[in-house]
């Protein structure tokens, strides 16, 4: 794992906070230095060189994660386009847009996932949704919470999956996990509970969308921090490493698991980070920031 984050610009801070219970809704106080990295209206695009296993062999490919926040509809679950109209319907959240991007053999894989968790009160994800593209066919998962539970929708290329639309409890997702870790690492979740595995792994090894038992510890050493969870029924551990203080930038992961009767390994590590408004910067005049991130032109 990588052990620094070479970020262009940086914020310093300190969250703290206590674990929420799953199902429950805190307020939640954010810092000053929070306010000041968050809301300045730049995102934050950090680009990983990932080991992906795939088929039971190791890819070479990219991730990114983008985390920015916005103006979010309550009852709509979508970004807001005018924010000042909908005050009551208005959630502020932090976004993830994560993607990877490897290839197996002769074709491609494209996959995004993206979270979207309140600032306002302590809860769980307001949505997730997920994309997967490949030369057999494309995948699509969106979960949304709900009063009384999590709403899924899953569309798939592959018959066992097919159109399923069922509803889930309310209980940890480990997608939520991500963007919890960079607003306050102390309210992850700690010893055993029960959590909804990742939809890129659920659907990359067509596993059933459904809570496992799993266990989750945090430890710092030397100035870097790693949240683990393991789901010993899936035989599965995520480990992600990042950095002990604020803004707690994500340096890296690893991922083992069982793959066509092998236990494989998935790691990422992290090469740049850039903070920049990215939506204005859609001219052909912007592709040389595309070199502040290591990523192809």
């Amino acid at each position: 794992m990588a052990k620094s984050m070479p970020v262009l610009v940086l914020g310093i801070g300190l969250l703290a906070g206590c674990q929420p219970t799953p199902g429950t809704t805190t307020t939640r106080t954010l810092e000053a230095d929070f306010k000041s990295y968050w809301y300045a209206g730049l995102a934050e695009i950090s680009s990983y060189e990932l080991d992906q296993s795939r088929y039971g062999e190791p890819r070479s490919g990219t991730a990114v994660l983008i985390f920015v926040t916005e103006d979010f509809s309550k009852t709509k679950h979508v970004k807001l386009d005018d924010p000042a109209r909908a005050a009551a319907d208005k959630e502020s959240v932090l976004k993830l847009n994560f993607t990877k991007n490897f290839v197996t053999g002769l074709y491609p894989y494209s996959m995004m996932l993206s979270s979207f968790t309140p600032l306002g009160w302590q809860g769980h994800a307001l949505k997730l949704s997920m994309s997967s593209q490949e030369w057999c066919g494309h995948m699509y998962t969106q979960v949304n919470q709900q009063a009384d539970g999590f709403h899924v929708l899953s569309r798939s290329y592959f018959e066992k999956e097919g159109d399923e639309e069922f509803s889930l409890p309310l209980v940890w997702l480990e997608d939520e996990l991500w963007a919890l870790l960079r607003i306050s690492p102390s309210q992850l979740p700690v010893g055993e509970f029960d959590l909804l595995p990742g939809l890129f792994f659920s659907r990359l090894l067509h596993q059933p969308l459904s809570p496992v038992r799993a266990e989750g510890k945090r430890e710092t050493k030397d100035g870097q921090s790693t949240y683990s969870i393991a789901m010993p029924s899936l035989g599965r551990t995520l480990a992600i490493s990042f950095q002990s203080t604020f803004p707690y930038g994500i340096t890296g992961w690893e991922e083992t698991f069982q793959e066509r009767g092998q236990r494989v390994t998935t790691t990422a590590r992290l090469k740049k980070t850039l903070r920049t408004d990215y939506w204005a910067k859609n001219s052909n005049a912007f592709l040389p920031l595309r070199d502040s991130l290591a990523l192809p032109r």
